[in-house]
Order: C-alpha cells, then sequence, then structure tokens
C-alpha cells in the first residue's frame, strides 16, 4: 500500500483490520518507504482481501493492491502516455492553440469515459485541427507537457531491475517520442497526425491505435521477450486502456475514469507513480532517483 501523508501510523490499522476481517492474521508487516508497506498473510484469495481493504478504506487517503507475493515484480511495464505518465492531453493542448480546446476536450472526455467510440472521435478532434501550424506541437510540448510525479523513477527503477518499460498511446508519436526519451521507456507506439510540411491536414494516419491496438502492445511485446502476461503491468487512466489493463498480470487504473477503475486489479488515487513499485515489493531504497 501507499499513503499521500507522511508516516504510517495512520494507514496501518485500518489495513490490519480490513485483512482480519477476512478472518486470517497478519503474518508480518514489512515498511517500504514513507507511507507504504506490506502486510502479508496467507491462505486467502487476493479478490477477497481487495474487497475487505476497499470497505475498510473507502475514507482514507491510501493505495492499496492485494495480490499473490509470488511474481509481483513484473518484467515488462506498459503504460498509457496522456494523463498518465504526463499531467495532461495533448490532443486538447494542441487545440487550444487553435482556440478549440474547450470543445475538444469535452470529446475527449467523453471518448476516455467510455461514452462514445475511441477512433471516430479521434478522427473529428484531429479534422478540426486542420491548419494548425506545426510549430504548435513543438509549444505544446515545452509549454505544457510534464512528467507525472514518480513516472521517471517508476520506468528507471524497472528498468535498472532488467524490465522492459514500453510507452502506448492514442496521441501522436511526435510527443511520444519526447516523453519516451525524458522519462526512460526504451520504446513508444503511437498514431502519427499527418501534414503538408507547414500545418496540420486534419487527417491521421490508419490504422488508429486504440484500445485494441495498445492490447496488442502489450502481447506483442511479452511474447517478444518470452513472458507469461502475468509477468506484465500495465498503467492507464481511461476506456481505450481497458482492454490492456484487463490482460496484463497487474492492471494499474491511474487516477482514472469509473468504466476502468472498476476493471483495475489496483487503483491509484492518491500517491505518485512509485506506488506502481511498492506494489511489486520494491523498497525505497532500491529506487532510481
Amino acid at each position: 500500500m501507499a499513503a499521500d501523508f507522511d508516516g504510517l501510523q495512520e494507514a496501518l490499522p485500518p489495513a490490519l483490520e480490513a485483512v482480519a476481517a477476512c478472518g486470517r492474521p497478519v503474518k508480518h508487516t514489512q515498511i517500504l518507504g514513507e507511507g507504504a508497506a506490506d502486510l502479508f498473510t496467507e491462505g486467502e484469495s487476493p479478490g477477497r482481501l481487495r474487497s475487505a481493504a476497499a470497505r475498510a478504506l473507502e475514507r482514507q487517503r491510501v493505495d492499496f493492491c492485494a495480490q499473490a507475493a509470488q511474481g509481483r515484480r513484473k518484467r515488462l511495464l506498459v503504460a498509457d502516455m496522456d494523463s498518465t505518465i504526463i499531467g495532461c492531453e495533448c490532443l486538447d493542448e494542441l487545440a487550444d492553440y487553435a482556440g478549440l480546446k474547450g470543445e475538444i476536450a469535452a470529446v475527449t472526455a467523453a471518448a476516455m469515459a467510455g461514452e462514445i467510440a475511441f477512433e471516430p472521435a479521434l478522427r473529428e478532434r484531429v479534422a478540426k485541427l486542420k491548419g494548425l501550424e506545426m510549430e504548435a506541437l513543438q509549444r505544446a510540448y515545452d509549454e505544457r507537457v510534464r512528467l507525472t510525479a514518480g513516472a521517471r523513477t517508476l520506468v528507471e527503477t524497472m528498468t535498472a531491475d532488467g524490465a522492459a518499460c514500453v510507452l502506448v498511446s492514442g496521441g501522436f508519436d511526435f510527443f511520444t517520442s519526447r516523453v519516451a526519451a525524458q522519462a526512460g521507456f526504451s520504446s513508444h507506439r503511437a498514431n502519427r497526425l499527418l501534414d503538408d510540411g507547414e500545418r496540420l491536414t486534419g487527417e491521421v494516419a490508419e490504422p488508429i491505435l486504440g484500445r485494441e491496438a495498445k492490447v496488442a502492445a502489450l502481447e506483442e511485446e511479452a511474447a517478444r521477450l518470452g513472458l507469461d502476461l502475468g509477468e506484465t503491468l500495465a498503467v492507464g487512466d481511461g476506456a481505450n486502456d481497458l482492454a490492456m489493463i484487463e490482460a496484463a498480470g497487474l492492471g494499474v487504473a491511474w487516477r482514472a475514469h469509473p468504466i476502468l477503475a472498476e476493471a483495475a486489479d489496483a487503483r491509484v488515487d492518491f500517491a505518485d507513480l512509485t506506488a506502481l513499485l511498492y506494489f511489486q515489493g520494491y523498497g525505497a531504497e532500491e529506487f532510481v532517483a
């Protein structure tokens, strides 16, 4: 578990109560870092522990993950970019330079909530940017794109431990190429905006990378590395991340829309992205700063 406050004195009692509610005593507790600890029990399913912990911790600012201790350290991370590894939606920020942010952001929100299909929504939004000068892309990256707290530590720590880290996005490769380099990802996949050399044409290259392409990226990367899907970790925030979150060995919802939060193995609503390291059993002393 990971908490957004200093110390564990407030976090541990409700977590202990949650485990006790399942009828299983805590064998031992291991401090992983400031605001993070492991609680070990035995003989209980993760699903039942997860339900009990959720009930006990619903009013606490604590993120938790109930899982088997064996195999929890993953060998592949596949992460969404927009509103996960970075704190914005790049398409919405591009729209701001065209004076269309409110209009386009409303469509983005509906697509991420699963209210409308992703692919046609992307084509619709990109079409509205026809004529936008290419320099707006670099301006958006320089002025608006910032890594989420803990993102670089997450990627570099897993990489140092031998894991592969891949950035996937329903957004655009102009941004994923730069964010991947900044955060330390080994590779990236995204859509490509079309242009005439000076301005956007209002089109995106086909086929569009959406929900199914994201889970395909997870499966293909795992196969390339000779990994079982149980050895993978996926994190995202929206409906187009749903398939890869469900397929991964550990699927984590980051500040997520309800459709994704309900399907994920764990959710992070309070701590930063280093919570994903704590979920895997890394101690703070192992983090790559």
